[in-house]
């Protein structure tokens, strides 16, 4: 057997305009530039095949490279646009990071349209576009406290909103301000959002394992792990990649519970961290919290509150009973969050540690 057909890999250029980065991710995608990383590497090939070589953002595990294919790129660009009915010639809007799949698959499905992404990521007045990409957190702001990020969403004919879960007092309020909001569901693993309103894209296929935990495989499935050594290894068994989130199947919808890892186990009952925020915003409207664990003698895992004001255990137990309060609220300056806007529960694990011993 010969060697396997290698090809170039060139990191992105800080420096680079946004029209800059769609080029060489169109050169990348149809074989005719180097493949691109996220990130800064010592490796300078990977095999012919791979386009794209991302850094997952590492805010509940160590980080890794995930090489994807110009063929599983293609493959989500093609799913997504026929899902959302987008036609050559309409446009999209950049409002996240070009570090992450979801911001770089922007760039790709505005090359698929034969269109120029429109740079919404520091603008003071948004130029409209067909088709909008954000996380919650910008939705939250939008419905919130920014009236001119709300007129842009809604002259969009979809927003697409993934990257953590919506609540449902959030798409309420979305549609009731006529937003036509998409959530979505994926990872970098899968080449960005997979699933749809609940729904797998064409060619996605969803099964769960028997602790409940998400599989998903299809043809935009990432090639593989990039070792430091440059090698390839697998993500999965038999072509399947086993998620960290828990989830349930009916009629062909999936619902993504949460992530195992946002799920503690505090004197023996089950907590789900986002259900805490989501009920204690439903109690606290525009608060700004974040909840985590701490290790406790008593309890195995403390639940705990991160917010940038006072909040009241006592009241907070008052409505939602002694399960879903938590047992101590840190004063934090501002919210943890990765690059892209999830909520960062290691960062604010470790901060709380940190005020605790008074540094």
């Amino acid at each position: 057997m010969g060697e396997k057909e290698l090809r170039a890999l060139t990191p992105i250029q800080p420096e680079w305009s946004i029209p800059q980065l769609q080029e060489n991710l169109a050169k990348a995608l149809e074989g005719s530039g180097p493949a691109l990383s996220t990130k800064q590497i010592d490796i300078k090939e990977v095999e012919k095949n791979i386009a794209l070589v991302i850094s997952t953002s590492g805010s509940t595990a160590e980080s890794k490279l995930v090489a994807i294919s110009d063929a599983a790129l293609i493959a989500s660009t093609n799913a997504s646009h026929k899902y959302l009915g987008a036609v050559p010639g309409d446009s999209w809007s950049l409002l996240l990071p070009t570090t992450h799949i979801a911001g770089l698959n922007v760039l790709i499905r505005a090359t698929a349209l034969g269109s120029r992404v429109i740079d919404n990521r520091n603008a003071t007045n948004y130029v409209d576009a067909d088709f909008i990409s954000i996380v919650p957190t910008q939705l939250y702001k939008a419905l919130t406290s920014d009236a001119k990020l709300l007129e842009h969403l809604t002259a969009a004919e979809a927003v697409l909103v993934g990257g953590g879960p919506v609540s449902d007092k959030l798409k309420k309020e979305a549609a009731s301000k006529h937003v036509k909001i998409v959530t979505t569901y994926g990872m970098t693993e899968m080449s960005g959002g997979c699933v749809y309103n609940q729904k797998p894209l064409d060619g996605v296929e969803v099964k769960l394992a028997s602790d409940g935990l998400i599989n998903l495989t299809g043809p935009m499935i990432a090639s593989g792990y990039l070792s430091d050594k440059g090698e390839l290894t697998s993500i999965g068994a038999d072509g399947w990649f086993a998620s960290t989130d828990i989830g349930e199947l009916s009629a062909g919808f999936l619902k993504v519970n949460g992530r195992a890892d946002e799920v503690i186990i505090s004197g023996g009952e089950n907590i789900s961290l986002t259900l805490v925020e989501e009920k204690i915003r439903e109690l606290i409207p525009n608060q700004e919290i974040i909840a985590f664990a701490l290790p406790d003698e008593v309890w195995g895992e403390k639940l705990c509150v991160g917010s940038t004001s006072n909040l009241s255990i006592e009241e907070i137990k008052k409505s939602l009973g002694s399960l879903l309060s938590p047992k101590e609220v840190f004063l934090f300056e501002q919210i943890p969050a990765t690059s892209i806007g999830k909520p960062d529960r290691r960062a604010a694990k470790n901060l709380a540690i940190k005020i605790m011993g008074g540094n």
